[in-house]
C-alpha cells in the first residue's frame, strides 16, 4: 500500500503540474512516509518542487500541544527557514497574507474518520479560503483507520462548529481526499482540487479494516496513541463533555473511561441488560487508573477499558463505539438520575452551547440520555435513519 505522499514523492509525473508554482504544505506529525521521513523534509528535498510555506492544524505542525484548546503560534522552521503558519492560533482560517505565500496547497493529514476530529474542519476552511482567492488544493490521501463503517446522528443545521464541519454522522467512513470532494459539492465551491490517491488501500481487509497493519502508527495528535484509540474514538470523544475521565493523563487515552465514584460492575451489568447488542465487536474490561493530569488528577478511578486489538474479539462490522458510549451514559443516568454527568464549559470556544451537544451536533443524544422514558430503540431509530441517508449521500465520492 502506498499513501498519496509516497506516490507523489516517487512519481515526477504527478508533480509536473506544479512546475513554476509556489507550493505550501499543511501537515502534522503523522505526515510521514513508510520510512518515517516527514513530508516537509521530503518535499523540501525535491528539486522540482518550489516549497514556499507550511501550515499546522490543531496541536501544531510538530504535534507540540498536548491538550485540546491549546493554541500554536506562527514560527519559522529552524531547519528549512520556511514560514510555518498556525491554523489553530490567532486564526482558524488562512488569512489573505497566508494565502499570498503559495499557489498550491498540499494537504497531508492523517485523519481518524470521525466528524469531531478537527483536521476535517481545517480542510473545509482551507478549501473555502482557496476557492475565494483562486488557489489550488491537492490532498495527498491517507487511510481512514476506522474504515468504512458509518455510525451516529447527523449534525443538524445551525450546529456547525470547529468540531462539526457539516452534516456528517460521527463516523463518516471517508478518507480526507474523499471528504474534500464532498465539501466542494456540499458548499458549491469552485477551485482546482486534486486527490493524489493511495494505491492498494483495502478498507475492508482484515485485520486492519482500514489501517494497513504492518505500517507504523504515528500519533496524528498527542492523544491518538494507537489504532485501538482510532477505532473507539467516535464514542470515547463524547467523554470530553462529561465529568468522567476519558483517560487523559494515562497511557491509554480515549480507550478507557471512569471516575472515582463509578461502580463499574453494576454499570457493565446494566449496559448488558439495556442493549447487549450495542456491546458486540469488542471486549470491555474492568480496570483502575489514576490520571496524572486532566480530570480526577491523582485520584484512583474505577473504569472500563474498550479492547479492540485482538482479532479474536474484534468484529469490525459489529463494533459500534458511539452507541457503546451512549449506552454507558444511559445506564449511569438510570442508576443515579442526579449524577453530575455533563460538563459545562465553552468547548472549542462555543460559548452558549453544552459541550455534549456541540460534540454530537445537536441536543438529541443528551436529551435521550436524560429522558427516563426514552429507550435504546428510540435512539437506534434516529441514528439508523441518519446512517442510511449518509451511506447513500457519500456513495458518489468513494474513490476506493
Amino acid at each position: 500500500m502506498q499513501t498519496g505522499l509516497e506516490r507523489f514523492l516517487q512519481d515526477p509525473a504527478l508533480r509536473a503540474p506544479l512546475a513554476g508554482r509556489r507550493v505550501a504544505l499543511l501537515a502534522h506529525p503523522a505526515s510521514v512516509t513508510r520510512d518515517l521521513a516527514h513530508a516537509l523534509d521530503e518535499l523540501a528535498a525535491l528539486p522540482d518542487v518550489r516549497l514556499s510555506a507550511a501550515f499546522g492544524p490543531q496541536h501544531g505542525l510538530r504535534g507540540d500541544k498536548q491538550d485540546n484548546m491549546v493554541e500554536s503560534p506562527d514560527f519559522t522552521d529552524p531547519r528549512l527557514g520556511l514560514p510555518v503558519f498556525s491554523l489553530y492560533g490567532e486564526v482558524r482560517r488562512p488569512t489573505p497574507a497566508m494565502l499570498d505565500s503559495f499557489d498550491v496547497l498540499l494537504v497531508d493529514l492523517q485523519d481518524l474518520g470521525c466528524r469531531i476530529y478537527t483536521f476535517i474542519t481545517t480542510l473545509r476552511y482551507v478549501l473555502e479560503a482557496c476557492a475565494a482567492q483562486g488557489k489550488a488544493v491537492w490532498v495527498l490521501d491517507r487511510p481512514n483507520p476506522a474504515g468504512r463503517p458509518v455510525e451516529g446522528l447527523t449534525l443538524r443545521e445551525g450546529w456547525e462548529s470547529f468540531v462539526g464541519a457539516g452534516p456528517l454522522p460521527m463516523r463518516h467512513g471517508l478518507t480526507l481526499g474523499e471528504l474534500g470532494h464532498w465539501f466542494i459539492r456540499q458548499l458549491g465551491l469552485s477551485l482546482e482540487y486534486r486527490v493524489i490517491e493511495m494505491q492498494g488501500w483495502q478498507p475492508a481487509a482484515s485485520p486492519g479494516h482500514g489501517w494497513p497493519v504492518p505500517r507504523t502508527w504515528v500519533n496524528p495528535s498527542p492523544n491518538a496513541a494507537s489504532l485501538s484509540m482510532a477505532r473507539a474514538y467516535a464514542g470515547t470523544v463524547m467523554l470530553e463533555s462529561t465529568t468522567l475521565s476519558e483517560g487523559r493523563g494515562t497511557t491509554r487515552p480515549l480507550e478507557l473511561f471512569g471516575a472515582p465514584d463509578l461502580d463499574t460492575r453494576r454499570l457493565l451489568a446494566d449496559m448488558r441488560r439495556l442493549a447487549p447488542h450495542w456491546l458486540h465487536g469488542c471486549v470491555l474490561r474492568e480496570c483502575w487508573f489514576e490520571p496524572t493530569f486532566h480530570k480526577h488528577t491523582g485520584q484512583l478511578c474505577a473504569g472500563l477499558q474498550i479492547h479492540v486489538e485482538d482479532p479474536t474479539h474484534y468484529d469490525h462490522a459489529a463494533f459500534r463505539p458511539w452507541r457503546l458510549m451512549a449506552l454507558a451514559f444511559k445506564a449511569l443516568r438510570q442508576q443515579a438520575p442526579g449524577y453530575p454527568l455533563w460538563r459545562d464549559f465553552p468547548y472549542e470556544y462555543e460559548l452558549d452551547k453544552r459541550p455534549i451537544d456541540v460534540i454530537n451536533g445537536s441536543p438529541l443524544l443528551r436529551e435521550w440520555v436524560d429522558d427516563p422514558a426514552a429507550t435504546c430503540a428510540d435512539l437506534d431509530a434516529l441514528a439508523t435513519a441518519d446512517e442510511a441517508a449518509w451511506q447513500q449521500a457519500r456513495a458518489p465520492f468513494l474513490l476506493y
